[in-house]
């Protein structure tokens, strides 16, 4: 009786204050994940008041977080989106994932850890938050400007590789070799495929047979199908996160945007839960040696994240402005950077990986929502600042009419390239 008054009484404290932290988030108008993971060092492994009769409810807490997490992910995207990105986004995907992953397999190589933290550490520089990303977007306005659905098409093709990077990372981890991994990842493509064949052909049906008018069925059914398909992926050494992802992307229509609407309270309950969880397991103490090398690695693939998005909305045919603005946007790791940190942190291959990957993911999570206001407006102004030496060189080279037309306003095509579309251009089913 009185563990079970102990961990009432923890639990209810952590889910209380969690919610302050979120309300403070909310009038600072910045994402609440850095805070969670404060909150998580405060009550974990050498924090203030370490947690005992209530951590393994938090544990389970944050297995079904991140389950949530990447179902709500499928609901945002239909099958026919995703076959779409990939016909004609994948070369910013192929970029994308070049020039942010590789930062982070060198990082680690640097610092002697192996192969598999460095295939480790490459996701977590690789993956951008999509959810604070589309916060961020909200929050700015651009929900209907040219550049966003470039945006929201690199998200898609991340969140969709996901489905084979975390079968190749769960066989890594395991231990298992050559012949048992390319099994597992020949399964996970598998299953992948199948459910997106059935998806995009039989989609309207496997939703019909969902769907219902009763919030109260809707919710346990598409739960229990979502943990159901969850723990058979995780027992085929798949990954419960590819099976949550597959069963968003099968629903489609009512019964998803239903389940959207009913889940999204769990969703943000649950994976409050797994960012506090993931605190809990970092000793504060392990930051500091690390903090350089994440403040390093923050930097560069802060860098490389804005040369993906001006390269990919230049390859759109977006104006300059609107290329700074989607490399800007693009800055932010959160939720899945955490999840990848996660699953090496639990098989227990590299000490100071959940320490580093906790200080990068607080860094950027905290710059990236400033690089996605500012990075255009900072642009603009150096470029006016560098214009006047190149125009009057331009100047000395040509004749007066030629100068004026080199040092003149933008043309007609760049004005045009910043006026906002409507905002059913967006990739994103929910945009």
């Amino acid at each position: 009786m009185h563990s079970s008054a102990v961990f009432l009484i923890e639990f209810g404290a952590i889910i209380l204050g969690l919610g302050l932290l979120g309300r403070l988030a909310g009038r600072l108008k910045f994402s609440p994940i850095p805070l969670y993971l404060l909150a998580g060092l405060a009550f974990g492994e050498g924090g203030l008041l370490p947690l005992g009769a209530s951590e393994e409810f938090v544990a389970i807490g944050a297995e079904i977080g991140v389950i949530l997490l990447l179902l709500m992910l499928g609901l945002e995207y239909t099958a026919s989106d995703l076959v779409s990105n990939l016909k004609t986004q994948y070369p910013a995907g192929l970029v994308d994932g070049a020039l942010n992953a590789l930062p982070g397999a060198a990082m680690a190589l640097l610092l002697g850890w192996g192969p598999v933290a460095a295939v480790v550490l490459a996701g977590v520089t690789w993956i951008s938050s999509s959810g604070v990303i589309a916060k961020v977007l909200g929050d700015l306005g651009r929900l209907g400007n040219r550049e966003t659905p470039v945006v929201l098409s690199i998200l898609v093709l991340e969140d969709l590789s996901m489905a084979v990077y975390l079968p190749i990372i769960t066989a890594l981890l395991a231990g298992a070799g050559l012949a048992a991994g390319s099994l597992t990842l020949a399964i996970a493509l598998g299953v992948a495929g199948l459910v997106l064949f059935l998806a995009v052909r039989y989609g309207r049906l496997i939703s019909r047979f969902v769907s219902s008018d009763d919030p109260e069925k809707l919710l346990l059914v598409v739960l229990g199908l979502t943990l159901l398909v969850a723990g058979v992926a995780q027992q085929l050494q798949v990954s419960a996160a590819v099976g949550a992802f597959l069963v968003g992307i099968a629903l489609s229509g009512e019964a998803a945007e239903g389940a959207h609407n009913l889940l999204s309270p769990l969703r943000d309950l649950f994976a409050a839960v797994f960012f506090v969880f993931f605190g809990l397991h970092t000793d504060p103490s392990s930051i500091p040696p690390v903090l350089l090398p994440a403040l390093a690695l923050a930097v560069v693939t802060a860098g490389t994240k804005i040369a993906t998005g001006y390269w990919a909305a230049r390859r759109a045919g977006i104006s300059v402005k609107g290329r700074w603005r989607a490399g800007g946007t693009l800055v932010a790791r959160g939720e899945f950077s955490i999840v990848i940190a996660g699953l090496a942190v639990s098989a227990g291959i590299e000490p100071s990986l959940g320490p580093l990957a906790t200080a990068y993911v607080l860094l950027l999570v905290i710059i990236g929502p400033l690089t996605a206001r500012y990075t255009e407006p900072v642009a603009s102004l150096l470029t006016r600042r560098f214009r006047p030496a190149a125009a009057a060189s331009a100047t000395g080279a040509a004749t007066g009419t030629d100068a004026g037309a080199t040092a003149g306003t933008p043309g007609p095509r760049e004005s045009f390239e910043d006026r906002p579309t409507p905002v059913g251009d967006a990739t994103s089913r929910h945009s």
